[in-house]
């Protein structure tokens, strides 16, 4: 009787963002008006995760908690192994700093300075070594590198997203944030900016939450959570096989 071949154990990577019973609310002519009600939810190192809803259903305050640039009214959040929305406003961004890349739909590139000092503001702030060989590369990964010398003004919108992006992973992030990086766009020039995005995490195995309202990542990303009624609702048959 020939032996069993035991399977081996399924390992799981670690969680390295997580919401535990949230909620989040935001005040307007002296009313209350919730985004998120009582939302949990785990997303493990590695993993592309696309955020859907329509305007205004809290895709940006979900990444803005997460990064610790707001904070809940209740429920707690972990980054990595800290949890974070006890913590001085100081402490947060020295986790960001260290920990977290930002993408933006706004660009945010700094205009008096150059694309490649751009992309390396962050890392010289961190004190990174070899900042500049790692920025230069980055630019040539989003194909801007003969760009470094320019100023942002003299670059197209879809120019500026690629050296936003190459800013956000210049100090080696384990999490990159990107909220409605397409949304000023077109449909052509965002498609090549998000794979863009989505080569360079995965190829550095970072975890990734896009916010978007477009369906236009289904089946690019590993899962797609959608904001109902300021709840997350996983979509797990409409995310990359």
């Amino acid at each position: 009787m020939s032996a069993e071949i035991e399977t081996p154990p399924v390992v799981l990577a670690p969680v390295v963002l997580a919401l535990e019973g949230v909620s989040h609310a935001y005040e307007e002519a002296g009313s209350r008006h919730p985004i998120l009600v009582d939302t949990s939810v785990e997303v493990r190192a590695g993993q592309f995760v696309v955020l859907l809803g329509r305007s205004g259903s809290g895709k940006s305050t979900l990444l803005h908690l997460l990064s610790g640039i707001d904070i809940p009214d209740a429920g707690t959040i972990r980054v990595r192994d800290q949890e974070i929305t006890q913590l001085p406003e100081s402490r947060r961004t020295e986790i960001r700093r260290d920990h977290i890349g930002l993408v933006f739909q706004s660009f945010n590139l700094v205009p008096t300075l150059t694309v490649l000092e751009n992309v390396l503001l962050r890392p010289e702030l961190k004190g990174v070594r070899g900042a500049t060989e790692r920025a230069k590369q980055l630019l040539d990964d989003v194909g801007l590198a003969t760009r470094a010398d320019a100023f942002p003004d003299r670059l197209s919108g879809g120019e500026q997203q690629r050296v936003a992006i190459a800013s956000a992973l210049a100090h080696d992030p384990e999490i990159v944030l990107a909220d409605e990086p397409t949304g000023n766009l077109d449909e052509e020039t965002g498609d090549k900016v998000v794979r863009i995005l989505d080569d360079l995490v995965r190829r550095e195995n970072k975890t990734l939450v896009m916010a978007t309202h477009s369906t236009e990542m289904i089946g690019v990303a590993d899962r797609i959570l959608r904001i109902e009624a300021g709840r997350l609702v996983e979509s797990e048959a409409e995310a990359r096989k």
